[in-house]
């Protein structure tokens, strides 16, 4: 981290529990493949500083394909890995929200704008989803959630799916705005992601309290 992130979770990086993942981390780079790249977990906080985080999107797991992930969530590092479904239906309902029809699934120009694209849990073991749950991450994240929380500029959090809405209780200043929605796999996605039109939401709620809208 090498922003005000780094001071703000100072204190957290001390506690027994985040060293002890530390260790379990170091363990497996040692060992075995593990995504994101090890210089690429922090992403998202060194990209999109506490004070610039205007926007959050939650996700879980960083990909577990080669490729693919690099520290930002639902982003994919490279055009030749494969196209995310999940993904494809987010860009999807960007199109139906806002018609704009994006096609680059490297969405560092979000992050750079205020998202903080951050995953709940921010390694995972190559061919191995959810591998690294429960290791301490978790603990660590809703840290971060809490630390945005605090903010007296307002966030916009957007939850997709049942996992990130579990985050929901962490959020409970009413300065903020949480939009929900299914997540945008395959398996929801009709269920009600289409159609919830989340960007537009997020921009009207940016424009309302004066802060520049995204450009998706």
């Amino acid at each position: 981290m090498q922003n005000d992130w780094q001071e703000l979770l100072k204190e957290e990086q001390e506690k027994a529990y985040f060293k002890n993942l530390q260790l379990f981390i170091e363990e497996e780079y040692a060992t075995t493949t593990i995504y994101p790249p090890r210089e690429e977990i922090y992403r998202s906080l060194d990209l999109t500083s506490y004070a610039d985080t205007k926007v959050v999107i939650l996700g879980q797991d960083p990909y577990h394909g080669p490729n693919q992930a690099h520290g930002l969530s639902f982003s994919v590092v490279s055009s030749e890995a494969k196209f995310p479904p999940s993904v494809r239906n987010m860009f999807k309902e960007l199109e139906a929200d806002m018609g704009i029809a994006r096609t680059d699934i490297n969405l560092t120009d979000w992050a750079e704008q205020g998202i903080l694209l951050l995953n709940t849990v921010l390694t995972v073991q190559a061919g191995k989803a959810a591998s690294h749950r429960k290791k301490g991450w978790e603990t660590f994240t809703d840290t971060i959630i809490q630390r945005l929380n605090e903010k007296e500029e307002q966030v916009v959090f957007v939850l997709w799916g049942a996992d990130a809405k579990k985050k929901q209780v962490l959020i409970t200043n009413p300065n903020h705005k949480v939009i929900t929605a299914v997540h945008p796999s395959p398996l929801s996605a009709y269920n009600g992601f289409f159609g919830s039109k989340p960007y537009s939401q997020v921009n009207a709620y940016l424009e309302a309290v004066g802060e520049t809208p995204i450009s998706w």
